[in-house]
């Protein structure tokens, strides 16, 4: 079995029900989102604040590997979930509020429902277990559109 796989069968286990599932697939996407937009506020060294470049892009870098190293799809989808995210960051930036607050309350508010959503469950968090799970809720999100879409992953 692949290590894809292996490591979304035990994350599923800990999301049958089907309230946690639908809070699962507002709050991981959001979470994703709000994660790099907190550290894409974080300010970079003086000789890099001349560039483009925030401390969220360079640590997308080893984070969209992992991906690929475990499915080529599901890199390719977390791919585009990065690109979106930059683009909601990006829009955020350009609005009155900053960028750091409004992920910060989206971060809070989005971990209260999942949560709430285990408790619903009856079951811990997957990454109370193994922190890898803290990366595999966003491929699991993804693989439930794969599935729909009839698309392998």
């Amino acid at each position: 079995m692949r290590q894809i796989d292996k490591l979304l069968l035990q994350y599923s286990e800990s999301h049958q029900n089907k309230t946690n599932v639908l809070i699962h697939a507002v709050a991981v996407p959001s979470i994703y989102l709000v994660t790099l937009g907190l550290i894409w506020s974080i300010p970079l060294p003086g000789f890099l604040q001349q560039t483009d470049l925030t401390w969220a892009h360079l640590l997308v870098l080893p984070v969209l590997y992992y991906y690929f190293r475990l499915s080529g799809p599901v890199g390719a989808a977390m791919t585009l979930l990065t690109i979106i995210s930059f683009g909601v960051i990006n829009l955020i930036d350009g609005s009155p509020v900053a960028v750091w607050e409004f992920c910060l309350i989206l971060f809070i508010v989005m971990w209260i429902l999942q949560f709430a959503g285990h408790k619903i469950e009856g079951r811990k968090p997957s990454f109370f277990d193994d922190i890898r799970f803290l990366l595999i809720g966003p491929a699991w999100w993804w693989t439930h559109w794969f599935k729909r879409l009839n698309i392998s992953y």
